[in-house]
């Protein structure tokens, strides 16, 4: 796979996965497409050696993995949902001609970045019919709504205050005329079906716009969703193609990342740890050798410098597009020297580059997928990812060549047979 066919499939996993529910929904699909069989967690599994299963939580996280050499495990760790905005149950706002819809703000938005843009809905709708509940996952995939800025004739400050308030300014338009429930109405036209059969739902507005490319040699990419869907997608295409039996390998993907992962399905509760328990059971495998063995490479999105604020980022442990896959080193990150030099060679192996970050000590870091997973689960872990401008706008930036960068070490990873001894790691 070239980097300009797999951008070619990363755009178009972008443009489909446009919350954690449709995003789950699509890497099901390419799972059962290479016959992936599906479990759940209130069954008996019976799992056998040389067999690939995935598993889903709450329709939003999952969890795929292959029974190979079964003497560790080989896991890379990804978030599904992207910052948007959750349509709030009573949502009908109508005045002064025009129909709102009432939303709240998912994950820390960044709020400018989000005006004017055509904004569309997806999610997850409950349903009744003859006294039975039914769940169904929609996406309207067609530009609804907007939240318009206001004009700079009508606000002075526009260019020097950039405070806007989530309650006043960050609330869409979908209608000039007026309508008594219009989520439903959508809902209905949807999954045709009517009102009264509608029980609730999870819904959340997402940006229309399409991947591009842009750059005199096309660069940069500018996209939505890009944390963590590049990532995302670098580890269940290296996972699928790997070729390698030699680990017991995973491919983890949560939800809740944006709002703290206190989930059932987030980072923050006992999915893995639940998994591996599962497997190990199923398999005759000790769970403190497997998990003693093993090794989480933890892939979320940082901060490339800034072309206009470069003072925003540290001296010289900075993060650049298009050179490498990040290294986070900050204090609150899981890498620690010793799974930094493994994976430095596994970049090696892949024939990628890499680069090291730590964020400007007058700034703040926060908490990371592995270190979040590590409360449940203790494993070799290492903070990675992509460098990034723009983060939690409706359009983020990341160089062209920086996700198949990372797709090339994932897939090295999960072809290679880690051996950790006393005082060394073999590396096959």
């Amino acid at each position: 796979m070239t980097n300009k066919e797999y951008n070619q499939e990363l755009f178009s996993f972008i443009e489909k996965a446009t919350c954690a529910f449709t995003g789950v929904q699509e890497i099901k699909k390419m799972l059962l497409e290479q016959d992936f069989k599906e479990l759940e967690e209130n069954q008996d599994w019976n799992l056998e050696v040389n067999q690939k299963y995935f598993i889903t939580r709450n329709d939003s996280s999952l969890i795929a993995f292959t029974t190979g050499d079964n003497t560790s495990f080989n896991i890379t760790c990804t978030h599904i949902d992207t910052p948007a905005f959750l349509i709030k149950p009573k949502n009908v706002l109508y005045e002064k001609n025009y129909l709102k819809v009432n939303v709240m703000p998912y994950g820390g938005l960044l709020n400018y970045g989000w005006l004017d843009e055509a904004l569309s809905i997806a999610g997850r709708v409950i349903y009744k019919k003859n006294k039975t509940l039914y769940k169904e996952i929609i996406d309207y995939q067609k530009p609804l709504l907007c939240i318009p800025s206001v004009a700079i004739h009508q606000n002075e400050k526009a260019n020097t205050d950039l405070s806007l308030n989530d309650q006043i300014d960050m609330i869409p338009i979908l209608s000039l005329q007026e309508k008594k429930d219009p989520i439903k109405d959508i809902i209905k036209k949807e999954l045709k079906l009517k009102e009264e059969e509608i029980v609730d739902y999870d819904l959340f507005l997402y940006a229309c716009s399409k991947p591009v490319f842009f750059g005199l040699k096309n660069e940069m990419i500018l996209s939505p969703r890009i944390d963590d869907l590049t990532c995302t997608f670098s580890a269940i295409k290296s996972f699928l193609n790997a070729k390698s039996k030699n680990n017991l390998n995973i491919f983890c993907t949560f939800n809740s990342e944006e709002i703290g992962s206190l989930t059932k399905e987030g980072a923050d509760s006992s999915f893995l740890m639940d998994t591996l328990k599962r497997i190990c059971a199923d398999l005759n495998l000790d769970i403190s050798k497997m998990v003693s063995n093993s090794t989480i490479l933890s892939a979320d999105n940082t901060h490339a410098t800034h072309p206009n604020h470069p003072l925003n980022s540290d001296v010289n442990n900075e993060a650049f597009l298009n050179k490498g896959i990040v290294i986070s080193r900050d204090n609150m990150s899981t890498t620690d020297s010793i799974t930094s030099s493994l994976f430095k060679e596994i970049c090696r192996k892949a024939k990628v580059p890499f680069q090291e970050y730590v964020t400007k000590n007058d700034l703040t870091s926060g908490s990371t997928l592995s270190g979040i997973n590590l409360r449940h689960v203790s494993i070799d872990s290492i903070d990675l990812g992509l460098g990034q401008l723009a983060m939690h706008g409706a359009k983020e930036i990341i160089g062209s060549k920086d996700s198949y960068s990372l797709y090339l070490a994932f897939k090295t990873f999960y072809e290679t047979k880690i051996t950790k001894e006393k005082d060394r790691m073999l590396l096959k």
